[in-house]
């Protein structure tokens, strides 16, 4: 029997045998590419986040509405609307104390980031596309950094050194964390290596370090920004675990600080919930917004991962397509006639 479309059309009323495309406009194209990251709800609200914390890092102590190191009479305090976050034993006003450590907590971790992000792409794409000794050297490196507790080094560290402060901690964390990144980025650049135009770029008689930075780098932006993410993420909590252990100077306030001082005067034992709790918010709060931000960066890489509305699909134009989903058409072969048996043959 011979199939046709208006044969499909009348077993399947509505919908044609092939995806009709919708027309879109084909200058919106590239600018849709352009901010596809940033228009991802999860990356977008990070950002945001992320922004407002900046914003505090910079104009905290400046905007902070009493002095934290302040002591004030009258002891500890619930929130009210002279203190908004309470206060401390001493009277200590906590909400600017929290604004105040907000700088050193981005500093840290903004820091760490950058330099084991740097030592990661230098060790791990240098080992992955020159391979040979240099890759068994380099390999050897980051095997022995990988192997050793990370925030047990750091503590060795920093109590064996005269002076610990927030540099001192951001470098210390992010010398002892690239480990990880390296050994993706290698595996990475040993993907990358073989590609043909890497193939071509050397044949045209392109030094190294130029196929490095405009062949292989461009290809590994994304996880460079996604171990970024996740090194600051773990710089953030080592720096507020020392100051909570008390390695690091407990002088300077950050949100590691607060928690010291409250776990120190048993707050939990006074029913004071308002000494520790913001800062332990302010903790969650900063981490989700990460969390976000590297969720987005791994749908943006991974097509997979980006959700579409249902029955919404792309074709090769990068124009979308109407699909059926969960239905396949089915044409319904019309009845023999009555004379005429199934095998062609009269009765």
């Amino acid at each position: 029997m011979t199939v046709t479309p208006s044969s499909i059309e009348q077993v399947i009323p509505g919908q044609g045998a092939m995806a009709q495309p919708d027309a879109a406009p084909v200058g919106k194209k590239a600018k849709r590419k352009r901010f596809r990251f940033i228009a991802n709800g999860k990356a977008a609200t990070g950002l945001v986040i992320l922004a407002i914390y900046v914003l505090f890092a910079i104009i905290g102590p400046w905007v902070a509405p009493y002095n934290p190191d302040a002591i004030n009479p009258g002891g500890i305090q619930p929130p009210s609307a002279e203190h908004w976050f309470g206060t401390t034993h001493l009277g200590q006003d906590i909400f600017s104390q929290i604004l105040a450590g907000t700088r050193s907590v981005v500093f840290v971790g903004a820091v760490a980031g950058v330099v084991a992000t740097i030592l990661s792409v230098v060790v791990g794409v240098t080992a992955g596309y020159l391979g040979g000794i240099t890759d068994e050297i380099l390999s050897v490196l980051s095997n022995v950094f990988l192997v050793i507790p990370g925030l047990l080094l750091i503590i060795i560290i920093c109590t064996s050194l005269p002076r610990v402060n927030d540099l001192t901690v951001a470098l210390v964390i992010g010398l002892t964390s690239w480990s990880w990144g390296s050994r993706v980025l290698r595996a990475q650049t040993l993907s990358l290596r073989r590609r043909d135009y890497v193939d071509a770029a050397r044949a045209t008689g392109e030094k190294t370090w130029r196929i490095i930075f405009f062949e292989i780098l461009p290809n590994l932006t994304a996880i460079i920004a996604s171990g970024f993410v996740g090194t600051v993420i773990f710089a953030v909590l080592s720096e507020i675990t020392l100051a909570f252990i008390g390695i690091s100077s407990v002088s300077s306030w950050n949100w590691g600080t607060i928690l010291f001082w409250a776990q120190g005067q048993q707050a939990l034992a006074q029913g004071a919930w308002w000494w520790f709790v913001p800062a332990g918010l302010a903790i969650a709060i900063l981490g989700t917004a990460l969390s976000l931000v590297n969720f987005g960066i791994d749908e943006f890489v991974s097509p997979r991962l980006r959700t579409s509305g249902a029955g919404t699909n792309k074709g090769p134009d990068g124009r979308k397509v109407r699909m059926q989903v969960g239905f396949t058409p089915v044409v319904r072969q019309a009845d023999p006639p009555a004379n005429i048996t199934m095998d062609g043959a009269k009765r």
